[in-house]
């Protein structure tokens, strides 16, 4: 029993003809014939019923296909792998991306990722920092996009691109009028996401707070943060890609006074053998953003220019 002749069985039950089977396995029919009746005594089984106007599985051969299916399946999976290795530009790559990045970043890096890289296959899995990262060192994903630096000598990362806080503000809130934003006068009713997303701290830390802050709303999603802006329940701060999608929801924008941002990373295992498809990626992703972060610094700075921006470091 061979690979070739499960391959052989299979194209026999989908096309139940042997000339159209053997055309679609580009073998000649005598020789696709004889396979078959080789696999048929190594499994002391009949698999088709042959008659002159067709062909038909046994029962037992119906049963037979399904592990046929799995065997040729996951053969081409290894021969896959295989070529993935001996080409690191070629087959899948597991990238993980945290969720108030996901929604913003690849939509603009999807179609040049495409055109660079038309052999790499990309798999997204949006999830907290903390479950991209454990997934990583399990083996789960190739890479991860973080707003955080990993700890840790088993994982490498590299920056890709910085992205600024902007104060995200109720169209009618007093502090609409300023052109600039202190964060300090954010604090009273600033709203943040639930523990474990980076950019909670990362907001927290721009207000300059540590602790737990007060109110009743903990979203588990950016977009929910900007929503409850528009509706007037209080003041966030969102990172500049997101900020399309807040000026569309109808909230005032405002650069801060003291000028914060994240630095946007790629994160892979120190050992992982395609580390030359996670460089192509970073390379593709930084230079799509740097003409899209121009052109936003650009729009901040014509509001009221402001100082080099401070960074503000993750604390997950």
């Amino acid at each position: 029993m061979n690979i070739r002749d499960l391959r052989y069985m299979l194209a026999v039950a989908e096309h139940r003809h042997f000339g159209r089977a053997a055309e679609a396995c580009r073998v000649s029919q005598p020789t696709l014939s004889v396979q078959l009746r080789k696999l048929e005594e190594a499994l002391g089984v009949m698999l088709f019923e042959r008659s002159s106007k067709q062909v038909v599985p046994t029962p037992i051969c119906e049963l037979l296909l399904t592990h046929a299916r799995i065997a040729v399946a996951e053969t081409e999976a290894m021969t896959a792998l295989a070529q993935a290795s001996a080409d690191p530009l070629r087959g899948p790559l597991r990238i993980g991306i945290i969720p108030t990045l996901g929604p913003y970043l690849l939509p603009l890096v999807f179609a040049p990722l495409r055109e660079a890289l038309p052999q790499l296959e990309i798999e997204p899995w949006e999830d907290i920092t903390a479950t991209l990262l454990e997934k990583l060192r399990a083996h789960e994903l190739d890479a991860a996009v973080l707003a955080t630096e990993p700890e840790g000598t088993d994982l490498l990362s590299r920056p890709l691109f910085t992205e600024p806080f902007l104060a995200a503000l109720p169209p009618e809130h007093p502090l609409a009028k300023q052109d600039r934003i202190r964060e300090s006068d954010l604090v009273p009713d600033v709203l943040v996401l639930a523990d474990g997303h980076c950019l909670r701290d990362q907001a927290l830390s721009a207000c300059g707070l540590a602790g737990p802050v007060s109110g009743a709303l903990r979203a588990s999603s950016l977009a929910t943060l900007i929503n409850m802006v528009a509706a007037g329940y209080g003041t966030t701060l969102v990172p500049g890609l997101a900020a399309g999608a807040a000026q569309d929801s109808g909230i005032a924008l405002r650069p801060l006074v003291a000028p914060a941002s994240r630095t946007i990373r790629i994160a892979w295992r120190a050992a992982f053998p395609r580390r030359a498809a996670v460089e192509s990626v970073a390379r593709v992703v930084t230079e799509r953003l740097a003409r899209f972060t121009a052109a936003s610094e650009r729009e901040i700075a014509a509001l009221d220019p402001a100082p080099a921006a401070r960074h503000v470091p993750g604390a997950r």
